[in-house]
């Protein structure tokens, strides 16, 4: 016969606050939880709201539902402008002083007015390089079109290439990168990896007319350096021979030099190797050596 055990509306309760004290011990034990305040680490909605921002402003009327004109594109883009620049203000703020707390070392410890005008003079100079920005992604939507016989415009290229998501978002990260922001351009490449299946560290160098095919598994690592008018397809790496940790400050990642292609899973790895100007790696190959300069590198 079965029995059943009745439990009352104070039992819940009861039950509910005996488990929120296990979470909160756990908190304390672990780690974990990132309370708001000066000292917290950079929220991850609020880049990816910076992004999407970022995006619009790049290629404005193409990814929201927004009705731009000539009589207001100018009060849209400024409002825009100033949405960006006080949130990512507020992060790379954040960002700076736990940088900065995580040397424990208190005595360099920033005042709160220094990391704001840091910040704000970091997330205005991206702001004033979006002209540029967008001249290099424009040379990017183009080398796609002309690429992908599949392409039929450089608007379809704009709406539905993961490949050209990936690239605009690895280059608003690495203008913060090397502008010396933390742990911001990984949160954005790596919310973009999460949409698109392409992976690239806002470490890596990348030139102008860069274009990626299909998009998924592919890996480009932090010391990578790629030339200009270089193409990618889906499921290449271009990653290190060991990942140790004590090679973190040495170059670990290939250079890949002007004009070459590299098909389909192909694997190119180490820091020393170079894919000359001009080659073509082939589909599922396995590179560690460097290929001269106009050489067809295939499997035999």
């Amino acid at each position: 016969m079965l029995s059943y055990t009745i439990f009352t509306e104070k039992d819940a309760v009861m039950g509910i606050d005996a488990q929120v004290d296990k979470i909160l011990r756990s908190y304390e034990e672990y780690g974990g939880i990132n309370c708001a305040g000066e000292d917290s680490f950079p929220n991850r909605e609020n880049v990816v709201e910076v992004i999407h921002e970022l995006q619009c402003l790049i290629n404005p009327g193409f990814k929201t539902a927004e009705n731009l004109d000539e009589g207001n594109v100018r009060y849209v883009t400024g409002q825009r402008i100033n949405r960006i620049i006080a949130v990512l203000t507020k992060e790379i703020q954040k960002a700076l002083i736990y940088e900065v707390n995580k040397r424990k070392e208190p005595e360099r410890s920033p005042k709160m007015s220094h990391c704001f005008r840091l910040a704000e003079q970091t997330a205005i100079a991206l702001v004033d390089e979006i002209p540029e920005l967008r001249r290099m992604i424009y040379l990017d939507t183009k080398a796609i079109f002309v690429g992908d016989p599949a392409a039929k415009s450089d608007e379809e290229v704009i709406v539905s290439y993961p490949g050209l998501d990936a690239i605009i978002v690895y280059r608003i990260a690495h203008f913060l990168h090397v502008n010396g922001v933390p742990v911001i351009p990984r949160i954005m490449t790596e919310y973009i990896h999460g949409k698109t299946g392409v992976d690239i560290h806002p470490g890596a160098k990348i030139g102008e007319s860069f274009f990626i095919d299909h998009g998924t598994g592919i890996v480009i690592g932090e010391t990578t350096v790629i030339g200009k008018n270089v193409k990618i397809y889906q499921g290449v790496t271009l990653g290190a021979l060991s990942v140790k940790k004590e090679f973190m400050d040495k170059k670990r990642h290939p250079t890949i030099e002007d004009n070459v292609t590299i098909y389909a899973n192909a694997t190119i790895l180490g820091g020393e190797t170079v894919i000359g100007e001009g080659s073509v790696v082939g589909g599922n190959t396995w590179v560690t050596r460097s290929i001269p300069p106009h050489t067809n590198y295939y499997n035999k």
